[in-house]
């Protein structure tokens, strides 16, 4: 009898089932309605990355011979064309949910947004006195001659395709781009009237003036439509971390923008015979050409301005204090007592930079070690890093150049870092430096004592408001001898192994990871009680889809709470009927990383960096912790519970793939965000 083959869903599929949950945020009317805006936003950027990475990706693989295919397990091609149909579909319900729904719920709250055909004279005179005021210098078109090649569109920008023509004639008709600069304000909020509200987009001011464009023309109709062309982002560079290596990486960000295209989207009112010129001078495959609206690069109506009332947008929380850390109290003491959770963004992010800024300052404190992968815009973390080496401190920064989109920024904070007296280390040759750690060395009493945070979100105080994650400030030494071995290997450029309580990438992850499973097998199958509580923000890697459903074919019971990729599938005879995945989806982007171990009665819990994902065993430097405090482990415990009993925002991952809201035998809603911000709320107050 031949073995069945184990089910996996593919990863670019099962991504597109996770942005349609996103899709779902935004057509939920319980979400005020300002934020179902952004959640459309959110939608498209995620779409945006998808096609710069995981399509050009698979766009690659698709030139493989027939063999290789065979290795890879599934077919690119096949894959393609299942992503381009699935996307087409998204976009339907994007389009219809934006303009027959949104649209009209904002005209109910006396908001409207209004195009080039809906402007009186008043508003008109308004919007032409802008354009010539703030725009028109910076638009210069080129135009094009059908015979010659067509000019190079820029990744993500914005563009027009102009026709100009003559209402008694079609010959003679000229074309032409009008590029429209990234850094152009896309909204323009018109005069009131009346109590009414009015919104303008950056392309239908323009396309009102286009006359001021093409003056100096003698056609009398002018049609204009929007295109966006993403393309392929992935680099292609030489793996030396050296001062070479920033100059390839340089030139390498630079090829970015001129990379393989990945997608066309484009103004379905487009006459067929525009889009076809467009087409066959692109060279757009029939896969990449995607129906659109006339506004693209949605990503910028995350800052769509609330003109209305402050209910349109969720509230802000105020950042909750954690109990037992003060600010005019040394962090450093409370750590030789216990440890302290910070549960982002419920809870604030200034205790990160307080034991930052104490490190910087404290006469007793001699070194700092931190790895860097993305940072803020005006990082105070930087800042109190450059102010610990301008005290004297050696400050050991790990700066991550391939954290993907973030390279010409972490390019400029080496620079910035060294300029200061700041020792930086590029990273591996070939690994990412994934984790988010960062040791104190500290001399005490004459001897050298430690303090960590290690976090499973980056060292970014802006994500930090919008990311939920867990930071644990710990003095054990457990864990600050494992990372006194970590950083002594990385700040030499080597990977280390044989730590005793951390979990590390790339060498041990996943050993120790199937050590950890297998004993709850082991515990199963000698009817002892086993469980695993896993939450990730993806689940791909195949060897640990393959552990799980050995776990739960011999009786583990796992409960899963993946917010994206998930490629195991759940409720499969023979294979995951232990299993159960739910996502959830709300205000805040779910971004810990917390696995939970039954161990017969004696649970354990660790924290990580890592997704479980190929890359994350074997391409990165991650660091899993264990939660070793036994209030600390409580309270994340408890978190985890609500988002278990979650029944408001949580979906069911199923083979079925239809995102359908979780329900369970709670009589009451339990909303898990809202759930853990009271908590910790009433806990610590």
């Amino acid at each position: 009898m031949t073995k069945k083959k184990a089910p996996f869903l593919n990863r670019e599929i099962s991504w597109l089932y996770f942005n349609e949950r996103v899709l779902q945020e935004a057509a939920d009317e319980t979400v005020p309605l300002i934020e179902r805006i952004k959640f459309l936003s959110i939608f498209s950027s995620n779409l945006e990355e998808f096609y710069r990475v995981r399509v050009a990706t698979m766009s690659r693989l698709s030139n493989l011979n027939d063999k290789a295919k065979e290795l890879l397990g599934f077919n690119p091609k096949k894959v393609l064309n299942e992503i381009k149909n699935i996307v087409v579909k998204q976009e339907r319900k994007f389009e219809q949910l934006f303009q027959a729904t949104l649209i009209n719920e904002l005209g109910q709250n006396r908001i409207f947004i209004l195009n080039e055909t809906q402007l009186n004279v008043s508003r008109g005179e308004f919007v032409r006195n802008h354009f010539r005021d703030r725009i028109l210098s910076n638009l210069v078109p080129i135009m094009i001659d059908l015979d010659k090649p067509f000019p190079e569109l820029k990744d993500r920008y914005l563009y027009f395709f102009v026709r100009l023509s003559k209402a008694s004639s079609k010959k003679n008709e000229k074309y032409a781009l009008i590029e429209l600069p990234p850094d152009l304000p896309r909204f323009l909020v018109l005069p009131e009237t009346n109590g009414l509200k009015f919104i303008i987009l950056a392309e239908d001011i323009i396309k009102y003036c286009l006359d001021d464009i093409f003056y100096v023309f003698n056609y009398d109709i002018i049609d204009a439509f929007s295109i966006q062309l993403t393309r392929d982002a992935e680099l292609d560079i030489d793996k030396n971390i050296n001062d070479k290596f920033i100059e390839d990486l340089k030139s390498s960000l630079d090829k970015r923008k001129k990379g393989k295209p990945m997608r066309l989207l484009y103004d379905t009112e487009m006459p067929f015979d525009m889009l076809t010129v467009i087409v066959s001078k692109l060279k757009i495959e029939a896969e990449s050409l995607i129906p659109g609206n006339r506004y693209h690069r949605f990503s910028d109506f995350i800052a769509f301005p609330n003109v209305g009332s402050k209910d349109l947008e969720y509230l802000p929380n105020v950042p909750l204090k954690v109990s037992g850390l003060h600010r005019t109290e040394s962090i450093f003491n409370k750590l030789a007592l216990r440890d302290y959770l910070v549960n982002l963004p419920y809870q604030s992010y200034d205790y990160i930079i307080l034991f930052l800024r104490e490190a910087a300052i404290d006469p007793k404190v001699t070194e700092i070690n931190i790895t860097l992968y993305r940072l803020a815009e005006n990082s105070r973390v930087i800042n109190a890093l450059i102010n610990a080496a301008k005290n004297g401190k050696r400050v050991n920064c790990i700066v991550e150049l391939k954290a993907r989109f973030d390279e010409r920024a972490n390019i400029s904070w080496t620079n910035k870092l060294q300029e200061e007296g700041v020792y930086v280390n590029y990273g591996l040759t070939d690994y990412k430096v994934h984790s988010k750690i960062c040791l104190v060395k500290r001399m005490e009493k004459g001897r050298a004592v430690y303090y960590a945070n290690l976090a499973t979100g980056n060292f970014n105080e802006r994500t930090a408001k919008l990311y939920c994650d867990h930071s644990i400030f710990t003095a054990k030494k457990e864990i600050t001898h494992d990372l006194i071995k970590l950083f002594a290997a990385l700040n030499k450029k080597t990977v280390a192994k044989g730590f005793k309580h951390l979990i590390v990438s790339p060498l041990e992850s996943r050993s120790k990871i199937y050590g950890l499973i297998d004993r709850e097998i082991k515990n199963a199958r000698q009817e002892k009680s086993a469980y695993m509580i896993l939450k990730v923000n993806s689940l791909a890697d195949e060897g640990i889809v393959e552990k799980l459903y050995e776990a739960s074919n011999a009786g583990v019971k796992i409960k899963l709470i993946v917010r994206g990729i998930c490629t195991l599938v759940p409720g499969v005879a023979g294979f995951s009927e232990n299993i159960t995945v739910i996502s959830i989806i709300d205000k805040f982007l779910e971004h810990a990383r917390v696995f939970i171990f039954g161990n017969n009665g004696k649970e354990e819990m660790y924290l990580s960096s890592a997704d479980l994902m190929s890359r994350n065993f074997e391409h990165r430097v991650e660091v899993g912790f264990p939660v070793l405090d036994d209030e600390v482990r409580q309270e994340i415990k408890d978190i985890i519970d609500f988002q278990l009993q979650d029944n408001v925002k949580a979906r069911d991952v199923t083979r079925l793939n239809n995102n359908k809201y979780h329900k369970n035998r709670l009589t009451s809603k339990v909303r898990a965000q809202v759930q853990t911000y009271n908590y910790l709320k009433n806990k610590h107050q």
